[in-house]
């Protein structure tokens, strides 16, 4: 890390962060977390918390949760959300998958975000990408009814694939009839840029936890 993002995790981590291995067992108390009972929107993968400052600035009347592997992104990102006095954004670090299964209620995430995951382009990696069948039924499972799911990709084959693993969850619902329209309230990253100099389409998906019949 540099000098700045070690200052930064000395600092801040004990209040903002916290390390999903180290977690009790059970739920999260996200609400005893923030000090406040509200809607709780889980970001995975939130990078160099480039645009996740951002993204928590925006919602300020919901508790943000930025789930990241790196501990040099979210030492950026608490550097980030100091500069714009945030008070609804809290990090953890470790595997997503881990978090939602072992740490997170069923029925309790308003939205779940996940933006430009590593698309693993070669055949033989595919395996290793996050959205798969088991991945978005447990997202389906922790999302409230009427919850959404939003993913975005620049890898058009990727996006299939989301697509056609979301919709054969039962428990979600395409919200557009194909892809969503690029929201105007999500920020452009380095990805996407990079994406749009290279030719690439970024593609938006929403889904959202059907109600109960």
């Amino acid at each position: 890390m540099t000098v700045g993002q070690e200052r930064a995790w000395e600092r801040h981590w004990s209040q903002l962060g916290r390390d999903v291995v180290e977690l009790p067992s059970g739920p999260l108390d996200i609400s005893g977390w923030f000090g406040r009972t509200a809607p709780v929107i889980m970001e995975i993968g939130s990078g160099m918390g480039e645009t996740t400052a951002k993204l928590a600035s925006a919602v300020p009347d919901s508790n943000y949760v930025a789930v990241e592997v790196y501990q040099a992104g979210l030492a950026q990102l608490m550097m980030r959300a100091t500069e714009l006095g945030l008070a609804n954004l809290r990090l953890l670090r470790g595997d997503a998958v881990v978090l939602l299964t072992e740490h997170v209620a069923p029925d309790s995430l308003a939205e779940v975000r996940l933006y430009f995951p590593d698309p693993w382009p070669k055949k033989r990696h595919h395996k290793r990408r996050i959205v798969q069948r088991e991945f978005a039924a447990l997202v389906a499972s922790r999302l409230v009814p009427g919850g959404r799911f939003h993913m975005a990709t620049d890898w058009e084959h990727y996006a299939e694939h989301m697509s056609a693993v979301c919709t054969a969850e039962p428990l979600l619902r395409n919200v557009h009839a194909s892809w969503a329209p690029r929201p105007e309230w999500r920020p452009v990253t380095k990805f996407e840029s990079r994406a749009r100099t290279e030719g690439r389409v970024v593609r938006d998906l929403i889904f959202e936890r059907r109600h109960p019949q």
